[in-house]
């Protein structure tokens, strides 16, 4: 089915065959309906396991269902999160995949300044963001938690066994189908895996090889930021299942790795940097500078400072539960 992008000239992302995607409403409780891709397969090399420590003792099993890591492998399918209106990240984020013939599918994202009041409400826990978040959730953070859900929620009903999540604003390395073919045959043990983080140089509590060129980590700190990751589709059930209410970012609450379950890893060297952030829509980081000033007029300053505070409690309370639960991971 050929697709119709608002912005975009057709035979450049519209005609490519590995680009389908049926055009419709999001319904938060529910993900349009959209064609399964046909994704090629590669061949990919035996991964040795190296280190094998508490910490990332399930990175290192084996998966029961594949034959030691050798012969063809299915990569999982591969979606790409982009609001309408931001045609130019999508032609930016297409031209990248497409150019390494890695198939994917477009999600519509969620636009949080559409959202009824009612639903805000419904899916965002304004009190426990309080007591437990750095700051309140504006709108355009909401809307992206949404968005990963309806990702999560795709790859769990799936029959790969797992999938990639890409925002529309990456940077891909040339090796980034390899990356993605290793992982998708990867002896797991991982339930989440990075593919950015912006320190190149990151603590780890684990290691192994991912092919020849690619390290697969255990970080002491799991990285913020969503911009691109695999994830096992168990995981996506589990994280289906605990999503909503909501009461911080979508890419804070993975740094609680011991709130939500899940083993994360992460790809070194990471095959993502941060791309060109330009958006039609606006940014995260700027909706966000925009109410903390307008909201600081009103108080008269005191805002801003109740607010700094509130985020170094933040830090040290995060700080105190990491190491604690990596201590207790240790002693196990």
């Amino acid at each position: 089915m050929k697709a119709e992008v608002p912005g975009v000239a057709p035979g450049r992302i519209g005609d490519s065959p590995r680009y389908r995607v049926r055009s419709g409403r999001f319904a938060i409780d529910g993900l349009i309906e959209r064609r399964r891709l046909e994704v090629p397969k590669r061949e990919v090399e035996s991964l040795p396991v190296a280190e094998p420590s508490r910490a990332a003792a399930a990175m290192v099993e084996m998966d029961p269902h594949i034959g030691g890591g050798l012969g063809r492998a299915t990569v999982w399918p591969a979606y790409l999160i982009n609001l309408a209106p931001n045609t130019i990240r999508l032609a930016n984020s297409a031209a990248q995949l497409d150019g390494q013939g890695i198939p994917f599918e477009r999600i519509d994202a969620v636009d949080g300044w559409t959202l009824p009041d009612a639903e805000i409400v419904r899916v965002y826990d304004s009190k426990e963001n309080g007591r437990r978040a750095r700051h309140p959730l504006v709108r355009s953070e909401i809307g992206c938690y949404l968005s990963h859900i309806a990702v999560w929620r795709r790859i769990a009903k799936g029959a790969a066994g797992g999938g990639f999540v890409f925002e529309d604003d990456f940077r891909a390395a040339v090796d980034l189908g390899d990356v993605m073919t290793l992982l998708s045959e990867d002896r797991r043990g991982w339930d989440m895996v990075k593919l950015f983080t912006l320190d190149p140089r990151p603590k780890c509590v684990a290691r192994r090889a991912l092919g020849s060129g690619h390290e697969i980590v255990a970080p002491f700190r799991v990285p913020s930021c969503m911009l691109g990751y695999g994830v096992t589709r168990e995981a996506a059930r589990r994280l289906v299942d605990r999503a909503v209410p909501f009461f911080r970012p979508v890419d804070e609450d993975h740094k609680f790795f011991w709130e939500t379950g899940l083993q994360v890893a992460l790809v070194l060297p990471a095959p993502l940097t941060v791309g060109d952030q330009r958006a039609v829509t606006g940014t995260i980081g700027t909706e966000r500078r925009i109410v903390g000033r307008a909201s600081a007029r009103r108080a008269k300053g005191v805002s801003r400072l109740m607010q700094a505070k509130r985020g170094l409690l933040y830090r040290i309370r995060y700080t105190a539960l990491l190491h604690y639960h990596r201590a207790v991971e240790g002693r196990r």
